[in-house]
């Protein structure tokens, strides 16, 4: 089952349309409850043994605390509910009354005398925005008093403070270690990954209902990856692995075209050809020897007809320099191969993509602008691409005719026709010169590989993103470089081999501020 990417409305949406299809919303909040007790158990047993304690709110965020409440006191845990304000709707107080019966059969936790194992935010929901206040602002304080003494805290659905729409944090939000979320992943949760900690995504019965088409992207991750990556056949070979040209290497910027080329040759590219500078002949062989290398051709040289046909695919970008265009149309003229366009490739067009759409003249493409590179394509303020980065890629997709992978905190990958995914994988490793240029290598290698560019584009943002997560393994983010990306690479390739916990749709690993 695919996990999507939704606002509170789209998250509203689908349990309104699960509910009006026949299942009784009190079945929703129930299965949310029993899902995210079993994940505490999972990851937090010994702990919880020793009692949780629980803050629930006055709203359905609450009942699902309630329902995680008689769960564990049914399965014996020590328990104690902090409760917020009444309930205030039919679901969340059957919830309580049901959860209330099995809290006065066991033991209950005293948390004056006893200090938590386990704390569950339960406060606030999908449905929140703004400041917190009273008493949710008082219990905030205490959550946080709480993780200051180590003890871990768990959120159902969102931290409470965070805006599921917009990942806003409002003033003493909570910080969780573990974030259990209802059947898809909320916007807030990937804009502001270091709040939520872990994130794991409880299959709550949704089904179909996940799907409705409201644009609401794909999130990808490792299962997604290996379903649409076409294996390395047996009897492979360098010209059936596919050729990547890579267009860029101006002189003093070879180290773009040469950390482009490393990841392709990583990312299980045949051959690799540079067209670079005369002065980045010479560094380019010498760096990356697996590459051939060729001039630029001069402004009145024709590219030669064997020349253009040779690549499977084209990666124009990478250490290019000022003055791209004119080379960048001469290839998109002579070469009718897919093609990836970054950086100069991209800038050469400020402001005029519709001219840009034209000249990529419905090939297979991707183009993977950063925020900044975006704004001056589409001729918009950086202020305006991250208001809307949700929805904007798709309106240049719809311009340039093709895919476009708009980097950031998440990335967001859209094509022309509305489909979109969403890559949360990645760390701050990735923030730093050069990483643009090792995604290139990836994108354009898939792009070669893979009929669709979409897929491709997907597919390589996460791959990039993994390879930064198995860098930075157990170790201090300074220090990690490109070349331990580069490094990692080839096992983030590596297909899964663990079976996904019982109930659970996705889990997205903790990415804290270093």
């Amino acid at each position: 089952m695919t996990v999507r990417v939704v606002s509170a409305l789209q998250a509203a949406a689908r349990d309104n349309s699960a509910v009006a299809a026949g299942t009784p919303s009190i079945e929703l909040m129930r299965r949310a409850g029993i899902g995210a007790a079993r994940v505490l158990r999972a990851r937090y047993d010994a702990l919880a043994r020793r009692g949780v304690v629980l803050f629930v709110g006055p709203g359905n965020n609450g009942g699902d605390g309630w329902v995680v409440a008689g769960e564990l006191a049914a399965g014996g845990f020590p328990v104690r509910v902090a409760q917020v304000g009444e309930p205030r709707t039919k679901d969340a107080r059957e919830a309580r009354d049901s959860a209330r019966a099995h809290l006065a059969a066991h033991r209950p936790f005293d948390s004056a005398s006893d200090a938590p194992g386990v704390v569950v935010d339960a406060l606030l929901g999908t449905g929140a925005s703004g400041d917190l206040r009273a008493d949710v602002l008082e219990a905030a304080r205490d959550i946080e008093a709480l993780r200051r003494k180590g003890v871990p805290v768990v959120s159902l659905d969102l931290p409470t403070g965070l805006d599921a729409s917009t990942g806003a944090r409002a003033r003493e939000a909570v910080s969780a270690d573990v974030t259990l979320s209802f059947g898809t992943v909320k916007r807030g949760h990937l804009v502001s990954r270091s709040a939520c900690g872990e994130i794991v995504v409880i299959d709550i019965g949704l089904g179909a209902h996940a799907d409705l088409d409201d644009g609401a992207p794909i999130l990808v991750d490792a299962s997604l990856v290996h379903a649409l990556l076409p294996p390395i056949a047996a009897d492979a070979h360098k010209g059936s692995r596919r050729k990547l040209l890579i267009v860029g290497g101006a002189s003093g910027m070879a180290g773009a075209v040469a950390l482009a080329a490393r990841a392709a040759l990583r990312s299980g590219v045949g051959m690799v050809r540079a067209c670079v500078d005369h002065a980045s002949l010479a560094p380019i062989q010498s760096t990356v020897v697996e590459a051939t290398a060729i001039p630029w051709p001069s402004a009145h040289e024709e590219i030669a007809a064997d020349v253009a046909a040779w690549p499977d695919a084209v990666l124009a970008g990478p250490g290019l320099g000022a003055g791209a265009r004119p080379l960048v149309e001469r290839w998109l003229a002579a070469s009718g191969a897919p093609v990836v366009l970054d950086a100069d490739a991209l800038n050469a067009w400020a402001g005029d993509a519709s001219s840009l759409g034209t000249r990529i003249g419905g090939r297979r493409a991707v183009v993977t602008p950063h925020v900044a590179e975006f704004a001056r394509l589409a001729g918009l303020s950086v202020e305006e691409v991250l208001a809307d980065r949700w929805d904007a890629g798709t309106a240049l997709a719809r311009t340039l005719g093709c895919c476009v992978l708009l980097k950031g905190v998440p990335t967001i990958i859209s094509g022309p026709s509305g489909l979109a995914f969403v890559s949360a994988a990645g760390t701050p490793a990735l923030a730093t010169a050069g990483s643009g240029d090792v995604l290139g290598g990836i994108a354009a290698t898939l792009l070669a590989q893979m009929a669709d560019p979409l897929a491709a584009a997907a597919c390589a943002a996460w791959a990039h993103g993994r390879a930064a997560e198995i860098a930075g393994a157990g170790r201090p983010l300074r220090g990690v470089t490109l070349a331990d990306v580069l490094e990692a690479l080839p096992e983030a390739w590596r297909a899964p081999t663990a079976l996904r916990e019982e109930g659970i749709l996705s889990i997205l690993p903790a990415v804290a501020d270093a």
